[in-house]
């Protein structure tokens, strides 16, 4: 049985990290919710409701968010699930609280989540957008990520990305180390195509 909790902020290492769903398009092979409900040291991850602007306000009105080098839109669940939020919490955290720097942590799906573009509600809110590309080609990416969206969603991601870098400071992709080499070359070529960095992370970060 899943521990429910409400953290909806939380630190790791010198950033923090707003945890507003655990709601998800893609089930990854890799997720870390599959391990236990907590990441690097957390409390529980598993909300036992969606917060409210009211309450993520709470949470942000109790910490010095100035006191991190980035607020971090990354939790249980896809943030762009809760665009809306997403963005208000945005703009308080820019506009009172002065943060300097906001990067979202996505799937980069949330065009088909929401049926619309939705790169442009990130300018001016969003300073860093990484969008987990999981592979290097669709056959892989299905595998690995599994969307809900199925075909529809490695291009849809890909255009996402190119939108994000008309609206957003910076813009990157990432993977884990995990995956083999050809994939690792395959998803460098890819985003070399785009002009877009990849990030390989370890699989434990």
């Amino acid at each position: 049985m899943k521990e429910t909790a409400m953290t909806i902020a939380y630190a790791v290492g010198r950033n923090l990290y707003l945890n507003l769903t655990n709601r998800c398009p893609c089930a990854c092979t890799f997720c870390i919710r599959t391990m236990g409900n907590t990441a690097y040291g957390s409390d529980p991850l598993w909300l036992e409701h969606e917060p409210s602007w009211e309450e993520v306000k709470a949470a942000l009105d109790a910490i010095d968010v100035c006191a991190y080098d980035e607020v971090v839109f990354c939790g249980f669940g896809e943030p762009t699930e809760r665009l809306e939020l997403l963005c208000q919490t945005a703009d308080y955290l820019k506009q009172e609280r002065s943060v300097r720097c906001i990067r979202l942590n996505t799937n980069g799906l949330s065009d088909l989540l929401h049926n619309r573009k939705t790169a442009q509600d990130l300018q001016g809110r969003v300073d860093i957008v990484s969008i987990s590309l999981n592979a290097g080609t669709e056959e892989a990416y299905l595998k690995v990520t599994r969307p809900i969206y199925k075909e529809a969603a490695f291009s849809a991601l890909q255009q996402f990305a190119a939108d994000c870098k008309q609206y957003v400071p910076k813009v990157m992709y990432s993977v884990v180390d995990v995956l083999p080499k050809e994939e690792l070359e395959a998803a460098q070529a890819l985003a070399d195509r785009q002009g877009i960095h990849l990030r390989v992370r370890k699989f434990d970060t």
